[in-house]
């Protein structure tokens, strides 16, 4: 498994948005996430059913692009596999998320009629600008 560069580590600390790629195999998919990086893997959480969750149960290969939102010329690419999919976590995890990037738990309500899951991703490529 290919590893984030200590020079680019600090880009998953900050409030930065990953544009996650995926393909079922005919179109891809691209959508701004939440993002972390646990030193070994990186972690999307969503809700089971959207269309990324259906996307990547087909296919498990994807890309990411993570820019620093303090230097629009910086950022970290990076494709992949999702090597687990796992709902155990994924309620504290996107309140994890939401503490990070809006200061406050995910509201309740949404959590209301979602399930939350964690995609855990390999990375095998990765490259860096700036």
């Amino acid at each position: 498994m290919t590893q984030i560069p200590d020079s680019h580590k600090d880009i998953f600390e900050k409030k930065s948005f990953a544009h996650f790629a995926t393909t079922d195999g005919e179109m891809p998919q691209v959508t701004p996430v939440w993002v972390e990086y646990d030193g070994e893997h990186i972690l999307i959480n969503s809700a089971v059913g959207r269309k990324k969750d259906r996307t990547v149960r087909k296919n498990r290969q994807v890309a990411l692009s993570v820019q620093d939102p303090d230097n629009a010329y910086r950022y970290i690419g990076i494709q992949g596999k999702v090597v687990e999919i796992t709902e155990e976590g994924g309620t504290e995890h996107i309140h994890k998320l939401s503490r990070k990037y809006n200061g406050r738990d995910y509201p309740a309500k949404a959590l209301a009629t979602d399930t939350r899951v964690i995609y855990k991703i390999a990375p095998t490529r990765v490259w860096t600008m700036g």
